[in-house]
């Protein structure tokens, strides 16, 4: 297989970290852009000739930009990108909704992705390349209190959906990874207040999935998104698939 050129946002932990290293191990050269220096920089001790990266917050202007510029300039070319970053607060009732706080949740899941899309798009246009989106379960199911996490990932979906639209040439897929033992997880159980925020039901099905020890490791998830953003189909263009969906049975850790 063809060495490949991939940009993976949100790349310091979790889901992100996970599909840089398959990528790696898959012989995949990545750029990789995250908050955080000492895992990067890892990756890049690891796998000097196959990494390189940026430290910046991508809802910082011209942090895109750069990240598109930099991997020109380091590989001469891009054909995927993993739009991988994102958080899940504010966790609050509509009834105590902060406009500031949502703006920065739309920033962080939406127009954030959207400066990536748009600073990618004609080098992927060159490669005809992929575009995976790390979207969620609750883009179409509501979750008591999660209204800002919610409508921005069923926002991201509608990007997707536009891009097969817009950028027939470009594969663009949203993928839901499950419930996956990340931070994101601690965060629903440090800050879900059953009964208060979430329903005691939501709150106690997450809870238990951590307790029980059957939240999805990141590299299961992590190793489909690696695959379809290199040889994913185009007729998966434009979908929301779970991980483990039939669809992307080719691209399984069988």
């Amino acid at each position: 297989m063809t060495s490949k050129v991939v940009i993976v946002t949100g790349a310091s932990r979790g889901i992100g970290l996970a599909v840089a290293e398959s990528l790696l191990q898959q012989g995949n050269r990545v750029f990789l852009v995250a908050r955080t220096a000492a895992p990067l920089q890892a990756l890049k001790d690891k796998h000097p000739d196959q990494v390189e990266f940026l430290v910046g917050d991508l809802t910082t202007k011209d942090v895109a930009h750069q990240v598109t510029v930099q991997t020109m300039a380091t590989y001469g070319q891009i054909d995927g990108v993993v739009i991988n970053h994102g958080v899940i607060t504010p966790i609050q009732r509509l009834t105590d909704a902060d406009a500031s706080d949502w703006k920065k949740a739309f920033n962080a899941n939406f127009f954030s992705a959207l400066a990536v899309v748009r600073s990618s798009i004609p080098h992927l246009r060159v490669t005809m390349g992929r575009m995976v989106f790390v979207s969620s379960g609750a883009a179409e199911h509501a979750y008591q209190g999660w209204g800002a996490y919610c409508i921005t990932k069923a926002a991201v979906n509608g990007l997707v959906r536009q891009l097969q639209v817009e950028e027939p040439d470009i594969m663009s897929v949203a993928i839901s990874p499950g419930r996956v033992d990340t931070d994101m997880q601690k965060v629903i159980r440090d800050k879900g207040r059953p009964g208060e925020i979430m329903t005691k039901e939501d709150y106690a099905s997450f809870k238990s999935a951590y307790t029980e020890g059957s939240l999805i490791k990141p590299e299961v998830p992590a190793f489909v998104m690696a695959k379809v953003v290199t040889v994913g189909r185009k007729e998966l263009s434009g979908g929301f698939f779970k991980w483990n969906a039939p669809e992307f049975s080719p691209y399984q850790d069988h």
